[in-house]
């Protein structure tokens, strides 16, 4: 059974960017294909709430290789993508210029398709935080259905 949403999807607005796709590119290292987070859309640590955007493109380099004729955006770059929206959040509250690493992704649940032309609304919960370990509930939704969820877990390395 699929968990509450962590935020409500009418709230959101997509164009109301608080960290940018620049800002997002010099505090995660990820490039090219696979950067998955286009920006941040809200960020609020007295509720530990934090939304991003990633437009899912035609031109993304798994398109042609995952599904052949119907393309599914993998399971794991939405987690990916997950974990780099949880990476934002642990650097607005520390050192901007730490490198973070992914260290476990627990009760992960795909619950719908994702596709090209789809925009993917990342949302992240701090559950635990410290200079050493964060944590965060994770959920991703397309037209505000919730097609993932889970648990990141990152530690500066």
């Amino acid at each position: 059974m699929a968990h509450p949403l962590l935020l409500d999807p009418a709230t959101i607005r997509a164009d109301h960017i608080v960290v940018d796709a620049d800002a997002v590119g010099r505090m995660n290292p990820q490039c090219g294909g696979m950067r998955q987070l286009d920006h941040v859309v809200h960020l609020d640590h007295d509720t530990g709430l934090i939304a991003g955007i990633k437009h899912v493109r035609h031109d993304e380099f798994w398109v042609p290789l995952h599904i052949p004729g119907r393309p599914l955006m993998p399971g794991v770059l939405m987690i990916e993508a997950a974990a780099q929206l949880s990476s934002i959040y642990f650097l607005t509250k520390s050192d901007p210029g730490r490198f973070l690493g992914f260290a476990r992704c627990t009760d992960v649940a795909f619950r719908g398709q994702v596709v090209p032309g789809d925009t993917l609304v990342l949302v992240a919960r701090e559950i635990s935080w410290s200079p050493r370990r964060f944590v965060c509930d994770t959920q991703a939704m397309v037209d505000g259905r919730l097609v993932y969820e889970g648990r990141i877990t990152g530690m500066p390395i």
